[in-house]
């Protein structure tokens, strides 16, 4: 997935194209396309790197267990991050990035360690905190270009996946 971004970033730098157009454009047809393809997009290599740091590391701990569904669990997370924003998102807006999924599986693997009572899923879930807890700030309404509203959506569908996923053991 590391790869992908990278990929897609080199793509949008070195092709001409109006790439906005694969973004979440909330509530609009058109818009519906981002759901699938926003997290692939970014705006500068700043932000490219901002969101592979923390997804690399995040996606080697989910990865890395197989009782957390990993491959299920970043499906529902990038869809539902992505309906959410499509649904909530700013008008006029387009949101891309993958700050989503970071957000949320910062919060699926936070609330997972709880509900999981493992003493390794709980270990992972304050490691999780500890390196990344802070970031949930950015699911508070701010001005500027950043999508609080993805963010959230993220934030919500990782604890949505986890509970998901764990309520029943």
């Amino acid at each position: 997935m590391i790869l992908a971004l990278f990929g897609m970033f080199l793509l949008q730098v070195v092709v001409p194209a109006s790439w906005g157009m694969l973004g979440t454009l909330p509530r609009t047809q058109a818009g519906l396309v981002g759901i699938l393809f926003a997290p692939l997009l970014h705006y500068d290599l700043a932000h490219v790197v901002a969101n592979a740091v923390p997804l690399f590391v995040l996606l080697l701990l989910l990865f890395s267990d197989g009782r957390y569904r990993p491959a299920p669990t970043l499906a529902a997370i990038w869809l539902a991050s992505g309906t959410g924003t499509w649904v909530i998102g700013r008008g006029g807006a387009v949101h891309i990035g993958a700050s989503g999924i970071v957000f949320g599986l910062v919060s699926y693997l936070m609330v997972s360690g709880v509900l999981m009572r493992s003493w390794r899923a709980l270990f992972v879930s304050l490691v999780v905190f500890a390196l990344f807890g802070g970031v949930l700030y950015g699911v508070l309404p701010q001005a500027g270009p950043i999508s609080w509203e993805g963010h959230l959506c993220g934030a919500l569908a990782g604890v949505w996946s986890a509970r998901y996923t764990h309520s029943n053991r």
